[in-house]
């Protein structure tokens, strides 16, 4: 995590801390009172400063309900559309997802591949952090078996999945690690190269491999590997994962922590640099490990992007 996300976090915790101390004082001071029968006459400005503090502190309560019970379980769809003079044919429709973290206990497991299947997709990549541990793994496998039998595939692992075997086998989703996969959709020639989490954006190797008449598309768990595969060239489209959009972000502000080595620079949506798209998408599930399970204005995310002829 980057000094700047720690001071922010921090800030936010003493904000928070501060709120519930003042309110729950002036609380227990009031009770206090009343039972000792003392009448208080406060001015107008502690009058005011009081309601202040009571209702930060009851939207903070809604706040944390939301974002425990509601936004988890509120997926969402975001369209892209990209141009591109190497789509031969009609446009090529990609489905990215990313993050699902799957708990033992299904959140949206069950949605997604209905949700998926009404977007009608060509292709479909997932972009890495698929269970936050083994037991999470059984419910990943039967959400990606649904999702793979909609429509080719392909898949990476992110850094919740270095340690977890087996994890696409029986799936039908094919993980590209450090390996690529053509296809032809209408016409138009697509190649899907992957690398899986810990590799830099040379492992792609796309120089050498891939025919330059493809429309290529890298996928790799990490936004940080975009700026370097922008500098060398080789491909059209980049989708990545990993920074949940912040997973906790703040209206008109944005993510507070991104987890990524360039801050806020690729916290989310999509971006082109030296003729190169990157997509990052929010995600679909919740930070592992001791991590609270919840998200605030960070809604669970399928993501399709529509790859259209140039005008």
């Amino acid at each position: 995590m980057l000094a700047a996300e720690k001071i922010r976090v921090l800030l936010l915790v003493a904000v928070v801390v501060a709120v519930y101390f003042l309110a729950l004082r002036m609380l227990a001071q009031s009770a206090w009172q009343r039972c000792k029968g003392i009448k208080s006459n406060p001015g107008r400005r502690f009058k005011l400063f009081r309601r202040v503090i009571y209702t930060l502190a009851v939207l903070g309560i809604l706040c944390i309900s939301y974002s425990r019970l509601i936004e988890p379980r509120w997926l969402s769809i975001t369209k892209v559309t990209i141009e591109s003079p190497k789509i031969k044919g009609r446009p090529i429709r990609l489905v990215h997802i990313t993050d699902l973290h799957c708990d033992p206990t299904v959140r949206l497991e069950d949605q997604l591949p209905r949700a998926i299947a009404r977007l009608e997709p060509d292709l479909i990549v997932f972009t890495g952090d698929a269970a936050n541990s083994e037991e999470g793994v059984p419910v990943l496998k039967e959400c990606l078996k649904r999702i793979a039998a909609i429509a080719p595939t392909c898949a990476v692992r992110g850094n919740f999945d270095t340690g977890l075997p087996g994890l696409f086998e029986g799936t039908g989703a094919v993980e590209l690690g450090g390996n690529s996969i053509s296809f032809e959709i209408d016409g138009t020639k697509v190649v899907v190269a992957g690398v899986n989490f810990g590799k830099d954006e040379g492992a792609f190797r796309l120089e050498n491999e891939l025919p330059p008449e493809s429309y290529v598309i890298c996928i790799h768990h990490l936004p940080d590997l975009f700026p370097g595969l922008a500098a060398r060239g080789g491909a059209d489209l980049c989708c990545a994962g990993h920074t949940h959009g912040g997973q906790v972000a703040l209206p008109f502000y944005g993510a507070l922590v991104t987890l990524s080595r360039f801050g806020k620079r690729y916290e989310y949506g999509l971006y082109r640099e030296n003729g190169m798209h990157l997509f990052v998408s929010r995600g679909v599930g919740m930070e592992g490990g001791h991590a609270p399970r919840v998200r605030f204005c960070a809604r669970p995310e399928v993501a399709i992007i529509e790859i259209v002829p140039a005008r």
